[in-house]
């Protein structure tokens, strides 16, 4: 006979699935700036949620290396060190170009629609930009490399993409206004795209991985410029 699940057994996991979102959101944001340490009952009563869902929450950021859980003491907000920012902009380079170059190699029915979503989003980057709204700029940003990722279609490529850059997003924020004006970034974009429609898998590679190269040049000198030890 088939047992039916509780309705607790049912909610459960979208309980989790907020206190997790909630408590990434309050990390990127600072709101949980890097260096808190707190308990998880601390944790939980700041995001206004029980403390079930939270404590699993916190396994899973900690899994993600943007917590750690300390025995007998709490939780700890990571930082991120100039270093640990070259690191993960050797992953980025390397994720980025392989979903290019994935996405290149489909069809042109599969690969068409994917460069006309980044095509729309490189738009609104390019309005923004017009329109001297860096945090739009940046949001619509996130977006184009999301995208690009996610249409490589390889749902673990997509998983490691999302863990980097919530390790990184504190940085790239902090540098928003200090790095120069990103007119670049949308001619850039648009020689992914081309080489995307037009199949060319190595120049789409290629083009992917010297975009992000030349994101980290401008973000690791300015760090190291603020004299930050830890973000």
């Amino acid at each position: 006979m088939v047992q039916m699940r509780s309705s607790a057994a049912v909610a459960k996991p979208s309980l989790v699935d907020s206190a997790y979102e909630a408590l990434k959101a309050a990390i990127r944001d600072n709101r949980l700036a890097p260096g808190y340490q707190g308990s998880e009952q601390e944790i939980a009563l700041q995001l206004g949620m029980s403390r079930t869902p939270v404590h699993e929450a916190i396994i899973r950021l900690q899994e993600e290396g943007l917590v750690r859980v300390l025995p007998r003491r709490g939780v700890l907000v990571c930082a991120i060190s100039p270093e640990d920012m070259r690191e993960i902009y050797e992953v980025i380079v390397a994720l980025e170009g392989a979903a290019a170059a994935l996405i290149a190699e489909q069809p042109e029915a599969r690969r068409g629609p994917v460069a006309a979503a980044l095509e729309a989003v490189n738009a609104a980057m390019e309005a923004a930009l017009a329109a001297d709204d860096l945090p739009a700029w940046a949001e619509a940003d996130g977006r184009f490399h999301a995208l690009l990722v996610e249409g490589a279609g390889n749902a673990r490529l997509t998983r490691m993409f999302a863990t980097i850059m919530d390790q990184s997003h504190r940085a790239r924020m902090l540098t928003l206004r200090l790095r120069p004006r990103p007119t670049l970034s949308v001619q850039d974009h648009a020689g992914i795209i081309a080489a995307i429609r037009a199949g060319a898998e190595a120049e789409a590679l290629s083009r992917a991985k010297a975009h992000r190269q030349r994101a980290r040049e401008q973000i690791l000198p300015l760090l190291a410029q603020l004299g930050m030890r830890h973000i």
